[in-house]
């Protein structure tokens, strides 16, 4: 059983998916980064100075009471929020992977789809079903006649 197990790991698929999750954990993180720390800004540029990490519903004031200025002194209190923000910067973040791997995919069916194959240059001769060029005129095998293909 220990052999099995040792086949099992050592395949290339096993190998190929740990390598797959490995490269696909440093990826979120690097899109985490660019969505918080390039794409969202902007886009709370373009609406008008919005910070959305900081954006959150106060569903119950915690120890101290509000207002309270951003999500993280809010959570220091002991306050139940509703933080939107995050969430919209997570669903942002599901768009950008999602396109990405998309683009990932695509790119990989392109290379796995065959090339054209490439024109015959012989043919089965009509008498004795043997390969001959396609011009031949006269079968090298059975040495019959036969009309050379245009």
């Amino acid at each position: 059983m220990l052999k099995e197990f040792r086949e099992f790991a050592i395949k290339g698929n096993v190998v190929d998916m740990a390598v797959g999750i490995i490269v696909g954990a440093a990826f979120t993180t690097v899109v985490k980064s660019l969505v918080d720390d390039l794409f969202m800004p902007l886009v709370g540029l373009l609406l008008g100075n919005v910070d959305f990490t900081d954006k959150f519903i106060l569903l119950r004031e915690g120890k101290s009471a509000g207002p309270y200025a951003t999500l993280k002194i809010a959570k220091e209190a002991g306050a139940v929020v509703l933080s939107y923000g995050q969430f919209v910067n997570a669903i942002v973040s599901f768009l950008i992977v999602s396109f990405a791997l998309f683009l990932v995919v695509r790119w990989v069916n392109k290379l796995r789809t065959p090339a054209e194959a490439p024109a015959p240059t012989t043919r089965p001769c009509p008498f004795c079903t043997s390969e001959i060029a396609l011009g031949a005129t006269r079968c090298p095998h059975c040495t019959s006649e036969v009309v050379a293909a245009k």
